[in-house]
């Protein structure tokens, strides 16, 4: 008996199209309103794209969130093409580490409300969500994942293995 699983875990591109950067007067809410149609689990992943030398991330208190307070950040990124990894439920909030960027609207809010993602809303599968690519930037790009890596094989070598002794087990006991 082999049991096999799939486990789907999203590479989302903050903003889809638009790169981490203060929003446009015509499209003020971007982060806003892309956090709202995006479902985000444990294992998925916020990238963040900009120019390093002009911008960076910063994850931030809810507090600090609401009143773009830059100052004793949770974790501070610059390096243009930051990748934030979602470990745990709750509410998550970034903002760009560059004074004046929050106050303009250089801000995200994410809600991860349960471990398997399930919310009132369809999961997003558009062009921000990145399973298992390599995705091309102006910035540089960000590698893909060999397939054939000893980490991926391992699961599947042991669940064959694990599929062998079962059926040993129950032929042995007919």
């Amino acid at each position: 008996m082999l049991v096999q699983t799939r486990v789907s875990c999203y590479q989302y591109k903050v903003g889809d199209l638009d790169a981490w950067g203060i929003p446009s007067s015509a499209n003020a809410h971007v982060y806003t309103n892309w956090s709202k149609n995006h479902i985000f689990k444990i294992g998925d992943s916020l990238l963040f794209l900009y120019p390093p030398s002009q911008d960076s991330v910063i994850q931030v208190t809810g507090q600090s969130f609401n009143a773009c307070n830059l100052t004793d950040p949770i974790l501070y990124m610059n390096n243009g093409n930051s990748l934030f990894n979602i470990t745990s439920l709750g509410e998550f909030y970034f903002t760009s580490a560059v004074p004046g960027h929050c106050e303009k609207k250089q801000k995200l809010q994410i809600s991860v409300l349960s471990g398997n993602g399930s919310s009132a809303f369809s999961p997003s599968y558009g062009p921000s969500a990145l399973p298992d690519s390599s995705y091309p930037t102006v910035f540089g790009s960000i590698p893909a994942a060999n397939s054939s890596s000893p980490s991926q094989r391992a699961p599947v070598f042991l669940a064959a293995v694990m599929g062998f002794v079962s059926w040993d087990l129950i032929r042995g006991r007919m």
